[in-house]
This record gives C-alpha cells, sequence and structure tokens, in this order.
C-alpha cells in the first residue's frame, strides 16, 4: 500500500549548474532538480553579471521556481575581509535557500568560516583533495564540491578521491553533503551514487543525456504505437471529428441564414421600387 510519509528518493538531491534562463526553463519544471548552482565561469558563458544586485535578480529569478530550494552562488575578492562582504551581500536575500560558495584556499576557509558564524550557508568549492573534506566540515560548511571531470583531466583519481571524501564525511557523522560537480557524463553519477554519493550538479547537456538511451526511446515508440492501434487515441480522434463536423454545419447554417437575410433584402428592395406612389393613384 502506498505510504505517504516514504520518500522514495532517499538522500539523493540533484543541482542545475547553469545561469541560463532557457535552461532554467527546460529543466528546473522536470522535477530532477531541487536547485541551481552557479560561478563566475557559468555566469560569463551565459552572458550574465557578477555583482551583487545582478546576482539578487538572477537569485529571485531561479527561486521563483517552484522547484528550486536552493540558489548556490560564488562570492569573490582576493581577502577573506572581501569574500566575507560579498558573501553576506549575496546571502541577504534570502540566507535560508541562498548558499555562498567560497574556494577552498586558506583566505576562502576564513571567510567561510566567518560566513557559517553569522548564519551564512555555505559550499566550499574547486576541491581537488580528500583533506580538503576535513577542512570544509572543520568550518561547518553544508557542502563541499570537488570536481570529478577537472580531476581526471589532471591526472588524478576523481572517482577515488570523491569516494573517499564521502567515506570522510559518513565516519565524522556529519550532515556536509558532498557536491560533486564537473561532471562529464551519466555513467559517472550512476558509479558514484552506487557507492554512496547522493548529491550532484551537472549541466544541461548532462541532463540531456540522462534521456538519451537508445533503447528506451525504442521501446516508448513501440508502446505508443501498440496503444495507438488498440484504441488508445480513438475516443479523442472521434471528438475531434465530431467537433470538425459540428464546426462545418454550423459554417453552413450561417451561410445559409446570410443567404437567406440577402433574399430578404433583395425582394424587400424590389416590392418597395415598384410601388405606385400616391399622386399616381390619384389621377
Amino acid at each position: 500500500m502506498y505510504d505517504e510519509d516514504v520518500d522514495y528518493s532517499g538522500n539523493l538531491c540533484m543541482f542545475l549548474d547553469s545561469a541560463s534562463e532557457e535552461e532554467w526553463a527546460k529543466w528546473l519544471p522536470s522535477g530532477i532538480f531541487a536547485g541551481v548552482t552557479t560561478n563566475p565561469i557559468i555566469l560569463e558563458r551565459d552572458g550574465r553579471e557578477c555583482n551583487i544586485a545582478a546576482l539578487t535578480e538572477l537569485a529571485k529569478e531561479a527561486l521563483a521556481y517552484d522547484a528550486v530550494q536552493e540558489f548556490q552562488v560564488q562570492t569573490w575578492g582576493k581577502t577573506s575581509d572581501e569574500m566575507w562582504k560579498n558573501g553576506i551581500a549575496l546571502a541577504k536575500y534570502d540566507p535560508d535557500v541562498i548558499v555562498v560558495k567560497v574556494p577552498g584556499t586558506f583566505e576562502g576557509i576564513k571567510a567561510a568560516n566567518a560566513l557559517v558564524t553569522d548564519g551564512i550557508r555555505v559550499t566550499i568549492t574547486a576541491a581537488y583533495a580528500s583533506h580538503q573534506a576535513v577542512l570544509a566540515a572543520a568550518v561547518g560548511a553544508n557542502y563541499v564540491a570537488p570536481y570529478l571531470g577537472r580531476m581526471n583531466d589532471a591526472g588524478r583519481d576523481g572517482f577515488g578521491t570523491i569516494v573517499e571524501m564521502q567515506k570522510t564525511a559518513d565516519k565524522l557523522d556529519s550532515d556536509m553533503r558532498i557536491l560533486v560537480a564537473s561532471v562529464r557524463n551519466v555513467g559517472d553519477i550512476a558509479k558514484l551514487a552506487a557507492a554512496g554519493c547522493d548529491t550532484f550538479t551537472i549541466s544541461a547537456k548532462v541532463a540531456e543525456d540522462m534521456f538519451g538511451d537508445p533503447l528506451t526511446n525504442q521501446a516508448t515508440l513501440d508502446f505508443e504505437e501498440s496503444a495507438t492501434r488498440i484504441g488508445a487515441y480513438r475516443e479523442a480522434e472521434e471528438a475531434q471529428e465530431r467537433a470538425r463536423l459540428e464546426a462545418k454545419a454550423a459554417e453552413a447554417a450561417a451561410a445559409a441564414a446570410a443567404a437567406a437575410e440577402a433574399a430578404a433584402a433583395a425582394a424587400a428592395e424590389l416590392e418597395g421600387g415598384s410601388k405606385p406612389d400616391e399622386d399616381d393613384a390619384r389621377v
């Protein structure tokens, strides 16, 4: 029996790594994503500005989607103080749902610590080594974001590093999530999920690939063809045909009424032209 209290998605949390309005409109209503992640590189790619006012408006746009529960945006600055000040300003619109991303440098960790102290939710981003998960947990970050694809590009074991990060968080009994970023293919998502990872941010391209299995698509076509042959669309087709015939009949009736009205007007005009005037009648 169906139990309303059961959470069938488990701990899984997916983010869309995009600042594109077009990609948001396609993917955010799908039910797959719980939030949006951005960074300055993504903002530049998608034609967005990187300043407090512009990013506040961007947050409002993203959070207007019913599915979006979090909006992650990256602070900037050369010092921890600059990153802290910008992070405070970025989160001001709604600190409960805006997560400030901070790079895992020394200055970044200092800024993250200050932000957490001020009640701001934080992601330690651009993580490339498993010990950075320890740093993130030490300052109370909500997320640490390892870059899978970039680690592999650099010749490192991205998969092994991320699995080790997840084990670290689990052993520490930390609520911090390992937010897997720089995902290049759907196979990596499945393998990491099987290894215990439950939080991913993916591009629109990878999201598209998740629906690209040719066997699934062919099976769907086969289902539709069988459904069509055994009457799935018959009722709708019959209703459409009835509506077409009714519209045609209404059009014919309107034409007939117009013709009758024109004939009556012509007859009245003819009758009026043949009637003698009163002076002729008295002669």
